[in-house]
């Protein structure tokens, strides 16, 4: 199993960032799936979630309104829409499984005028 996130970056706060991750080795459309990040000195949180067919989504309080999850089953892709972005923000984003199996490198999202 392996996941590559992509797409992270230095924005402005109010700015946007689209992550992607491309999965493989799994039933990707077997698997709910979720975003995840870890800032520095803290515990790594899930962010957003979405069910195996894609039409359920569920957001951690902090980012309802402004991230918006997505999937391609067909290509095995995930991506997170970030929007209104805050310094609070900054995080190596992870995708994973939502029971995680193996994770990725990440992408640094660096939320900072």
């Amino acid at each position: 199993v392996q996941f590559v996130e992509s797409g992270g970056g230095l924005v402005q706060p109010g700015g946007s960032l689209r992550l992607s991750c491309a999965a493989s080795g799994l039933a990707f459309d077997q698997y709910g799936m979720r975003w995840f990040r870890q800032a520095p000195g803290k515990e790594r949180e899930w962010v957003a979630h979405i069910s195996v067919a894609g039409r359920g989504t569920q957001y951690v309080d902090s980012v309802k309104g402004r991230f918006i999850i997505s999937r391609d089953n067909a290509k095995m892709t995930l991506d997170l829409q970030m929007n209104n972005l805050k310094p609070e923000d900054t995080a190596v984003y992870y995708c994973n499984t939502a029971l995680p199996k193996n994770w990725g490198q990440g992408t640094q999202v660096t939320v900072s005028s």
